[in-house]
């Protein structure tokens, strides 16, 4: 389990973008951080169970306890969404539904950033909605753990993790593996997870050193056909390794470097059973190099960057593929008035092989209109190149287009936050996304197959407001409210053409939270959402975990689903109804 932290500390958290990195307080975009204690505290096995209970992000799952989940922001589809891990991009160049296949297990999260709107372009391409950035532990101190884990429907897994720390030097390593038998018909999982870091302190900068493998195989019951279609079968590998130098500062310079490489393997079966009669496999490698620098000067601070890297893919249904992508960064800081007003502009040249040269301008600017109150506004321009899915996918309900062009919009938000305050924290926004040649796919309402396309225009406004209170109660902890209202639109070259992911989104959004305090180490954790989709019916869920934390050993009990509501987050699969989970850990810290 995650190791306590208080809230007042992470105000003092710094944004994990790259070059420029301001703190929390002093970001003029609109951000949720989802910190240690967070993450202990709510009833969730996975990241996609835990951004369920934010404002402004979408989750839609088809398999439980994070099989497969599609993080939208804003009203966003789920391929135009960024996912990093430590700033390192690893959105999946076939399919957005492979994002979220992480190579890291939850317990291996230090915090989690959710940079919604035009600022996400500071970390690169495809950062059309936003960002959502996972900060991995870097351990201070030694310690040995295990956990074991069970609950309803067969569900069962266990974590180990051990970490050595001298001399400048740490080293982390975990394990995990969770299964369950399903909670209904070919919904059983079992997935494997081993993870490792270290980082090494030099006398002119530091070593990160970052390696993840995910190994999942999971029954996909009417994951993407027909509901009549309950037999088909998957399982994916994604790996990550990365190497990053960062060089200590030099007359005002500082330089970040870093290499990577992500692999993504999938295997598909229509029917389980037999894989002769329809099967899918891709393979693809993401390898690239990175080079982030920052001068501070009289004027504030400037931050430039490049990011090369080369994509292959081999596939039956796909074909084999390659392109090679460079980006260009150049932003700037600016801090006016005793630093009460800040403006960064920026902007961002990105070149694909196959889709030539495009630049995206932005700006960001806030003002502390008093010392606990900060406004602040930006605009950008967003970019997104199709997937390979998107292109050349083809079977009989599907049909891709070799000639689709990229999707671009122009995003703008407005918003008002609290800042520097002990007790209350929040923000309330208002934002904008102007799409233009928005990629989905359509057909007639008389035929079957869903066919790519660039819709004309698809624009998404609205307003999202976070907020949490942190009262020294002897019985409540914290509290927290969010609410998202988005308004969309669409426009098509055809009448009558339905839609089938860009119209998805939610309309209205609340999520609450209770943390109860029973004494000093024992917490209670109620967590309520309620969703109200533009294509489904609307439904309200809520969930529960009890968390004590001691020096060595650690507990939980969750009930999701508490009520046993029927609900839907596609239109494709039925999520799970009331789950009582429970799991034990143990840490040994050598003297």
């Amino acid at each position: 389990m995650a190791q306590t932290d208080s809230t007042r500390q992470l105000r003092e958290v710094t944004i994990q973008a790259n070059r420029i990195q301001p703190g929390f307080d002093e970001l003029s975009a609109s951000v949720i951080i989802v910190s240690q204690q967070d993450i202990q505290r709510a009833p969730a096995l996975s990241v996609g169970d835990l951004l369920h209970y934010y404002a402004g992000i979408d989750i839609r799952q088809r398999g439980a306890n994070g099989v497969q989940a599609d993080p939208g922001i804003r009203g966003s589809t789920f391929d135009q969404v960024l996912i990093l891990i430590n700033g390192i991009k690893i959105s999946d160049p076939q399919t957005g539904h492979h994002s979220m296949n992480l190579p890291v297990d939850i317990e291996n999260i230090e915090r989690i950033e959710v940079l919604k709107g035009p600022a996400a372009r500071v970390f690169g391409q495809n950062a059309f909605a936003g960002a959502i950035n996972i900060i991995t532990k870097v351990p201070t101190e030694n310690f040995i753990k295990a956990q074991v884990m069970a609950g309803d429907f067969g569900l069962g897994g266990g974590r180990f993790a051990a970490a050595l720390t001298e001399s400048g030097v740490s080293h982390y390593f975990s394990a995990a593996r969770d299964f369950a038998q399903g909670y209904r018909y070919n919904t059983d999982y079992i997935m494997n997870n081993f993870f490792y870091q270290s980082r090494i302190e030099g006398v002119r900068g530091q070593w990160n050193i970052l390696g993840g493998f995910s190994d999942r195989a999971f029954g996909a019951n009417g994951f993407y056909a027909l509901p009549a279609n309950r037999d088909q079968y998957e399982e994916v590998q994604t790996s990550l390794v990365a190497v990053s130098y960062q060089t200590r500062a030099i007359k005002a310079w500082s330089f970040n470097h870093r290499l990577y490489w992500r692999r993504n393997q999938d295997m598909y079966l229509f029917v389980r059973n037999n894989p002769l009669l329809y099967r899918n496999f891709h393979i693809n490698h993401t390898v690239g190099y990175e080079l982030n620098t920052t001068f501070a000067n009289a004027w504030g601070i400037s931050g430039f960057g490049l990011d090369v890297n080369s994509v292959v893919l081999r596939s039956n249904n796909l074909g084999d593929r390659e392109r090679q992508v460079a980006t260009l960064f150049a932003e700037h800081r600016f801090e006016f008035l005793n630093k009460r007003v800040d403006v960064t502009p920026g902007v961002q040249l990105n070149y694909y092989s196959d889709f030539g040269l495009n630049a995206f301008p932005g700006i960001d600017a806030g003002i502390k209109l008093t010392e606990r109150i900060k406004g602040f506004a930006n605009w950008g321009y967003t970019y997104r190149v199709p997937t390979y899915t998107n292109l050349y996918y083809n079977d009989s309900n599907n049909a891709g287009d070799p000639n689709l062009k990229p999707e671009f919009a122009i995003t703008y938000e407005a918003g008002v936050k609290l800042i520097d305050s002990k007790k209350v924290e929040g923000q309330v926004s208002y934002f904008n996304r102007q799409g233009n040649r928005i990629i989905d796919y359509t057909r007639q309402p008389t035929e079957t197959v869903w066919q790519a396309a660039n819709l004309v225009n698809v624009d998404m406004s609205g307003v999202d407001l976070n907020a949490s209170w942190m009262p020294a109660s002897r019985w409540l902890a914290k509290a927290t409210v969010g609410y998202t209202y988005i308004l969309s639109s669409i426009q098509l070259d055809v009448n009558d053409l339905v839609s089938r992911y860009a119209l998805d989104n939610l309309n209205h959004q609340v999520v609450a939270n209770v943390v109860l305090r029973y004494g000093k180490q024992l917490f209670h954790s109620l967590n309520y959402r309620y969703a109200d989709r533009v294509n489904l019916t609307d439904y309200s869920v809520v969930d529960s975990r009890i968390s004590w934390q001691g020096s060595k050993w650690n507990f939980f009990a969750d009930v999701t689903n508490v009520a046993d509501q029927r609900y839907s987050e596609t239109n494709l699969v039925e999520m799970p109804g009331r789950w009582f989970k429970a799991g034990a850990g143990y840490t040994f810290k050598p003297r």
